[in-house]
Order: C-alpha cells, then sequence, then structure tokens
C-alpha cells in the first residue's frame, strides 16, 4: 500500500490542532494532506488544512462559509492616493452606510447591480440542471439575492491600501515615488447561503441534527444521491461567494467616483476562493482556509487590519499540495484577546489607519494573529510575493 503524503509548515502550533489534522488525514479516503503555516484549531478539520481524498467528500472539511476567499482590485486616477487621503473620514462613513456589514446582514434587491443580477440569473440556472434538493432551489430562489453585496463579520474586511506606504521585507518597492495604483480588497463568502445548505449537508452526512455532532468529519459518497447533491450546492456557493465579492466591489466604485469626482479605470487582479473542495485529476481537493497556489496561480494572503496583504503568485509546489496559507491565522482565541488586551492597545496599535476601531472588534487586533513576516517566511518555497498592500483604510462588521 502506497504511503500517504502528509506534510506539516504550521508554526505556533497547539497539540490540539495537530491531533485533529491527524485524525482527519488517517481517514482511508485520503491519500494526501498539507497543514499551512497560519494552520490553528477548527471542528472537524484545522483551519490552514488541505486534505486530498478519493471518492469521497467531507461538507465539514468545507465548512460553513462555503466559497469564502479574497478579490483584490487594481485602481487608477489622478493623485489618486494623496485624494484619497484627504477625503478618507467621507469615504469611510459612505462605505458603511452602503455595504451591509456584520453577522445577519442582508442587502435590498433594488440596491444591487444589475450586472450582478443577471450573473446570479444565470448560476441558479446552472444549479437548477442539476441534481438538487427542491426545497434548496426554494431558499436560493427566494432568499439568496438578499444576501449579496454584503460583507460579514469575524475576520472578513474591507481594505483600501497603496504599496508606496514603506518598504517591505519580501517585496520591492514600487520604482515610481508617486504611485498613482490604489488597491481594493474584500474578504468575504458565500454568507448566510453557504452557511444555510452547508449546515443540512453536514446533518445529512452525520445523521444528526446535534451540533457536537455534526460538525465533524463525515464523508458523502460523491457518486451517491447525496453526494451529487452536495456537490451542485458546492458549485453554486463557489460561484456565489466570487459574485458576491464582486458585488461589493462594484458598489465601493461607484463610492470612490462620487467621492473623487473622476471616472476611475480599475482591473480585477485575482478573485479566488480558500473555503472549498476542487475536483482534480481524480480527487477531491479539500481547503479549508488555504489559498490554491498552482504555478503562476495568483492569490492573495492578508495579515490583519494594521499589516494589510500580500499579493502572491504560485509556484507549484506539490509538496504544499498546490497551496498556501489564507493568512496569518490566529494566534489565541477571540476570548483570550478581549481578556488580554485593551481598547486603548487597539487603538495605538492602528495609528495612521483609518479603520474600524471598536470593541465590537476588539478580538481582530492585530495582536490577535501570528506573525505574518514568519507565516510568510514559512511558505517562500510554495509562493511568490508580488506586492504587499498597506491599508489606509479597513472596514469590519461590528
Amino acid at each position: 500500500m502506497k504511503t500517504k503524503e502528509i506534510y506539516n509548515y504550521a508554526i505556533d502550533v497547539d497539540k490540539e490542532t495537530l491531533e485533529q489534522f491527524k485524525n482527519c488525514y488517517s481517514e482511508k479516503f485520503v491519500v494526501a494532506a498539507a497543514l499551512m503555516p497560519d494552520a490553528h484549531l477548527g471542528y472537524a478539520a484545522p483551519i490552514g488544512a488541505v486534505l486530498k481524498t478519493k471518492g469521497f467528500i467531507v461538507p465539514a472539511w468545507v465548512g460553513f462559509d462555503i466559497g469564502c476567499g479574497l478579490i483584490a482590485l487594481r485602481i487608477k486616477g489622478k493623485k489618486l492616493i494623496e485624494r484619497v487621503g484627504e477625503n478618507q473620514d467621507r469615504i469611510y462613513s459612505q462605505v458603511m452606510r452602503k455595504i451591509p456589514m456584520g453577522v445577519g446582514s442582508y442587502n435590498k434587491p433594488e440596491k444591487i447591480t444589475e450586472k450582478t443580477k443577471k450573473d446570479f440569473k444565470k448560476i441558479l440556472e446552472k444549479f437548477e440542471k442539476k441534481p438538487h434538493d427542491k426545497n434548496v432551489l426554494n431558499y436560493l430562489k427566494t432568499t439568496a439575492i438578499r444576501h449579496l453585496g454584503t460583507l460579514g463579520g469575524g475576520n472578513h474586511f474591507i481594505e483600501l491600501g497603496t504599496d508606496e506606504q514603506g518598504d517591505t521585507p519580501f517585496a520591492k518597492p514600487p520604482k515610481k515615488k508617486n504611485s498613482e495604483e490604489l488597491w481594493l480588497i474584500i474578504h468575504s463568502g458565500s454568507r448566510g447561503i453557504g452557511h444555510n445548505v452547508a449546515k443540512k449537508y453536514m446533518i445529512s452526512a452525520s445523521g444528526s441534527r446535534e451540533k457536537t455532532k455534526y460538525e465533524k468529519t463525515f464523508p458523502l459518497d460523491s457518486n451517491s444521491e447525496i453526494g451529487k447533491e452536495y456537490l451542485n450546492v458546492l458549485e453554486f456557493g463557489l460561484d456565489y461567494a466570487l459574485l458576491n465579492r464582486l458585488e461589493i466591489a462594484y458598489q465601493i466604485i461607484e463610492i470612490l467616483k462620487g467621492v473623487l469626482q473622476e471616472d476611475l479605470k480599475y482591473e480585477i487582479w485575482v478573485n479566488k476562493n480558500h473555503n472549498h473542495a476542487i475536483y482534480e485529476n481524480g480527487f477531491f481537493i479539500h481547503r479549508k482556509g488555504a489559498t490554491p497556489a498552482k504555478k503562476n496561480e495568483r492569490g492573495i494572503i492578508p495579515g490583519n487590519m494594521r499589516d494589510g496583504s500580500f499579493l502572491v503568485v504560485g509556484k507549484g509546489n506539490g509538496k504544499f499540495l498546490n497551496s498556501s496559507s489564507h493568512g496569518a491565522g490566529r494566534s489565541m482565541s477571540r476570548k483570550k484577546a478581549r481578556e488580554k488586551y485593551t481598547m486603548e492597545q487597539f487603538k495605538e496599535s492602528m495609528k495612521g489607519i483609518k479603520g474600524t476601531i471598536s470593541n465590537k472588534t476588539l478580538d481582530e487586533l492585530p495582536m490577535a494573529y501570528k506573525n505574518i513576516s514568519e507565516v510568510m517566511e514559512a511558505q517562500k518555497e510554495s509562493i511568490k510575493i508580488i506586492k504587499h498592500i498597506k491599508p489606509m483604510i479597513n472596514w469590519k462588521g461590528e
């Protein structure tokens, strides 16, 4: 019998996370596994785990936030950085009013762009043509539109930043001193839609409605009726998450155009999911908080509210299972962060950045995360850093 390929790149990882990872890769249907540098304890599988399976898919290894991921847009304009800096309070307040944020937030269909509505109709029609549960279809038809263009809470964020704000030990500073590039980075997923359909199939896989039981490793045969249904739900969720981030981006571009009084040009650098299971060459690659990093594949790795995000390209390293971290990874629980740090320390750590700095977001302060420099160093064989985007304005749901 062929020995499984097991790789561990986690830094500052606890025994519980390693035990959870071992329990996952010990399953008979797992053929390979890797733990990314940002790994920490999750439910069923660690956040930062990549698990390659044959014939089976595990809903709990994808998780509730199907399609969680990031989008990066490059925006160009005249004296853009300077003008955004001068108008940061106005931009911040308009985005806060325009974009529904926080757990349970939803949108009004009439506020969603026509382009997104058309694209949503296409992915819904695609879903309807494949194996599905009629109740799920009805739920998506009646509810899904209201979650488009919404951010959510926790570690989800919106960020406007630039690579002009100082050197980084990883990426070279721009050649032009007065760079006109502004970057918009958004971290969100499939929102309540993904959560509710994921829960349904986690319950189906486990045979239990008890939370402590269905949030565990229960595989679905990919060729079974329920397995085919889940794969269709998964595909919809991944498409939906990409569309959700796009809609948020469209809305913010319009805000910037209005505030700066300029018809800004922009391009999408990448829009990528990091919570998924993808079928490749006869196997399912489960990534629970891990960024795909095939040869020359673009990706985004955020650090925290203060240290910004890294734009990267993959090196196609098989020993990382063509993956990288999806962020810095938490170094402590939300509860511990609130116990250890004060609002004064939070405010001090965010000096120079306009952001959602409140008691409700205290558990998201920079010190609650691992050192992003160490995380990036630990995966230099998997990805190459293209740019380090430092935040000017940061939004989080309260």
